[in-house]
């Protein structure tokens, strides 16, 4: 089956959903992307959960390949507040906000109900230490089948098959992926036929759900503001992010409303 044909089946099957800036964002909600979660995994299926955010349309935006990745995932949610209202302005009225840590709860919640082996591929060692603690305390029901952080560095080719051989072995059903946008979407794409596990990209979640990095309050999520609470605590790693890309953003989606269109990307 061709790229093409590809995104067109997954894009069909994801339900209600709308391009921002080119890239797809479904219309879910926590309930609704659990159970579609739950019934994959039951089902040993290989697919792959985005939650998205500005600095991933972005990419995506800027790399017309990336894009594709993306847009060929089984489910993409919209992460951040931005994503919703752009969903909302583009004629999905009923779009809300599925965050990556707090879908992650939920789908910890599910895995003791429904007794689904769970592992998490990245993070630090005391991140995946952490989580390990958190669980056995708050979910003792849960079995974590395989917890891996590979190097912060390019893997050699035996490297990654001896980690992916150990996710599968595992029998993991609900892999937690935490390498960051791009790299982790790259890396379940490429790896989602191998594992027969539904792969979820979370990003920042384990540093987060074990409080190695603060969230920001709720208020500032709820109004858009968490961009400004990150920065102001990671600000030599993330400006280019929030101070760069936010304005580009906001500017090509206007352009995107008034024109009827995406704009082109500068070359």
């Amino acid at each position: 089956m061709t790229p093409a044909l590809t995104e067109k089946k997954r894009t069909l099957a994801s339900g209600p959903a709308a391009r921002i800036l080119g890239m797809r964002v479904d219309c879910t909600s926590y309930a609704d992307a659990c159970h579609r979660i739950v019934e994959w995994a039951r089902d040993k299926r290989g697919v792959t959960v985005c939650a998205a955010n500005v600095h991933m349309v972005m990419e995506c935006y800027d790399n017309p390949a990336f894009r594709r990745i993306v847009n060929s995932a089984d489910l993409v949610t919209a992460d951040g507040m931005p994503l919703v209202w752009g969903l909302r302005l583009l004629g999905q009225p009923d779009a809300s906000r599925v965050y990556g840590p707090d879908l992650t709860l939920a789908l910890l919640e599910a895995a003791e109900r429904e007794q689904l082996p769970i592992a998490f591929y990245g993070g630090s060692p005391a991140a995946l230490a952490g989580l390990r603690d958190r669980i056995a305390r708050q979910w003792p029901g849960i079995r974590v089948a395989c917890a891996i952080s590979p190097p912060f560095r390019a893997l050699t080719a035996l490297e990654d098959r001896q980690y992916c051989e150990e996710l599968r072995r595992s029998g993991a059903r609900l892999i937690f992926v935490g390498l960051g946008c791009p790299k982790q979407e790259r890396w379940m794409h490429e790896r989602r036929d191998q594992l027969g596990a539904v792969l979820l990209g979370v990003g920042a979640a384990f540093d987060f759900l074990t409080g190695s990095k603060p969230q920001a309050p709720r208020w500032m999520m709820r109004s858009g503001l968490e961009w400004l609470f990150r920065l102001a605590s990671e600000p030599a790693r993330l400006w280019r992010r929030y101070l760069i890309l936010n304005p580009r953003f906001v500017a090509l989606f206007a352009m995107q409303l008034l024109l009827g269109r995406v704009p082109p990307a500068e070359e």
